[in-house]
């Protein structure tokens, strides 16, 4: 009942769980000593005691009760310590792994299954720290220690009462293969409905141009069907389960009364002791059947726990400690496939030299944006090498390469803060003059500068500004980092013919000083390229200039006249 895997995410808080359980338990003496108190105090009324013979009573009755409530205090704030502690120290480590794996090697756990582990998962898994596992110590040790103090009043009485308690752990193990499965289906369907709920969501629009939402709407509700019939399981597994702990439960009290009951009829104990052993005997029953109401929370989190555990021991790419010595990108004979079986590229070879601007072309799925994952280390190839500077890509140290690496794609994230914190992002040592100039050379200034300037936040997902503007802000933030090497992953898909123009002669300005890589569906662009890799299957076919490979006339060719003819055509018919 207790994971060994998940403790050892405690680490050094674990010492808190014995801190926690020692307080408990002094907690449940000073409940004896009000109880024998009490009962004392009766004894005392039927012998017609003096009131002098209550003073010595009273104090030990208030001692104990300043006792209990210390305990209690200390035991809360122990528990509170567990979680506290814990949550941090699990988010900053789930984080960071995250961002040592990388976002594309973490495709086992969609976007919204790693926010709801580490989210919402964590915080199941701090009531399992919290409240469980203290609970469970508590519920071992407490009823032995109370059979030590009620053997003293009767024998045959406390070892009825010791002998019905582990008829309570029984019962949480006979359901607990039951509650184990549950639990892992529950928080399956509650990922999957997240996620379903999450792409719903981000494509709306796209649902509503299709006319689909009305069917999208009906899956949905699928999804929150099947999760209300898993959540019904759960709640007639925790209700089946806790009518069986209380049966137990107030069943074994009764029993032990039932014994206190005849013995006192027989003379053989005391009013007081009978009283004494009749007010503990649900003591005995109560700490599991307290940690039987945890077990079931405790099950949710467990199930959290192991995504959160796997998540932790998934490996990382392995980088060196080498500082990058150059500029110049070598790909050789890289082989690279997604699932093991089927290659996406195939002894590719290919490179882009310190200065100038490289291009990697070819038709939809040919491989062009693996290669890009390959350049910029997000994706490990299977055969092969890449080498930045001479240096194998994964000796360097993963600080120092993505210091002089910059990315800009058609998705590329601009973060809802303000202008100005998208710039210091990338580069913490920013000047609002570099932003400027930035900006200006992409065309934004005159427009940040009339909408709030720098400090103009930009909504979530970029909305209040335009595609073509937002690949542009993109740029500049880029611009303003001063990186060596640049990646261009269909920057200038899906925007104005103005972003496109100004996306482009940046990009030209930016090869003269600087390793420029362009991936473009769009061969006009690439025309002024250094050299131009043309793909089919994953499959480097073709390398030359534009004028060259127009010589050739081989792939390369044919599919620049195709995209030529087409959009000539669509000019014709705007026209």
């Amino acid at each position: 009942m207790i994971d060994k895997e998940l403790i050892k995410l405690l680490g050094s808080n674990r010492k808190y769980i014995v801190y926690a359980v020692l307080f408990m338990l002094g907690g449940l003496l000073a409940n004896l000593g009000i109880t024998m108190c009490i009962c004392t105090s009766i004894q005392l009324t039927l012998d017609a005691a003096e009131l002098s013979s209550y003073a010595w009573v009273a104090l030990a009755g208030a001692a104990a009760i300043l006792m209990r409530y210390l305990c209690t205090r200390c035991t809360a704030s122990f528990k509170d310590r567990i979680g506290c502690e814990a949550k941090r120290e699990l988010r900053a480590r789930t984080y960071n792994k995250i961002v040592r794996l990388g976002m594309k090697s973490t495709d086992e756990m969609s976007m919204a299954g790693l926010t709801q582990v580490s989210m919402e998962g964590i915080e199941q898994l701090d009531l399992y720290f919290s409240s469980y596992i203290p609970q469970f110590f508590y519920a071992m040790l407490a009823p032995v220690l109370l059979f030590l103090v009620s053997v003293r009043q009767d024998v045959k009485v406390a070892a009825v009462l010791l002998g019905c308690v582990p008829l309570i752990p029984v019962s949480i193990i006979a359901v607990s293969k039951w509650a184990k499965k549950i639990f892992a289906k529950y928080w399956d369907k509650y990922t999957s409905m997240g996620d379903y709920f999450l792409d719903s969501v981000q494509g709306l629009k796209e649902l509503k141009i299709f006319k689909a939402d009305a069917r999208q709407h009906e899956r949905m509700n699928q999804r929150a069907e099947e999760f209300r019939v898993i959540t019904m399981k759960v709640l007639t597994m925790q209700l089946a389960s806790t009518t069986i702990m209380d049966l137990v439960a107030y069943g074994g009290a009764g029993l032990g009364i039932a014994f206190t009951v005849l013995d006192l009829s027989k003379g053989k104990l005391s009013v007081t002791a009978a009283l004494f052993l009749m007010l503990v005997a649900v003591d005995f029953f109560l700490p599991l059947r307290a940690f039987g109401s945890a077990f079931h929370v405790a099950m949710n989190g467990v199930s959290a726990g192991k995504k959160i555990i796997r998540l932790l021991d998934m490996p990382e790419p392995q980088w060196g400690e080498n500082k990058m010595s150059g500029r110049d990108v070598v790909l050789k004979d890289v082989t690279f496939s997604y699932d093991g079986s089927r290659d996406v590229l195939k002894n590719i070879s290919m490179t882009f030299p310190a200065k100038g601007m490289s291009a990697i072309v070819g038709e939809s799925g040919c491989g062009k944006s693996t290669i890009v994952g390959i350049v910029d280390g997000n994706y490990l190839p299977q055969k092969g090498s890449v080498r930045i500077g001479g240096t194998l890509l994964n000796h360097l140290s993963r600080t120092d390469f993505y210091a002089h690496i910059a990315v800009v794609s058609y998705n590329t994230y601009i973060f809802n803060d303000t202008v100005r914190n998208n710039f210091l992002l990338a580069d913490p040592k920013a000047s609002e003059g570099q932003m400027k100039e930035a900006l200006e050379r992409v065309n934004l200034w005159a427009f940040i500068q009339e909408n709030g300037g720098l400090d103009k936040t930009i909504s979530e997902d970029a909305v209040n500004i335009s595609g073509g503007q937002k690949q542009r802000l993109a740029l500049a933030v880029n611009l303003a980092a001063d990186k060596d090497i640049y990646i261009f992953d269909e920057a200038t898909s899906n925007i104005d013919i103005e972003s496109e123009t100004i996306i482009m002669k940046n990009i030209k300005v930016l090869s003269k000083t600087k390793n420029v890589i362009v991936i473009s569906h769009r061969l006009e662009n690439v025309v002024p390229a250094d050299q131009i890799y043309y793909l089919e299957k994953g499959e480097v076919k073709e390398c030359d200039s534009h004028a060259s490979l127009m010589e050739t006339n081989g792939g390369y060719a044919k599919l620049y006249r195709r995209q030529k003819q087409l959009e000539q055509g669509y000019a014709e018919v705007r026209i």
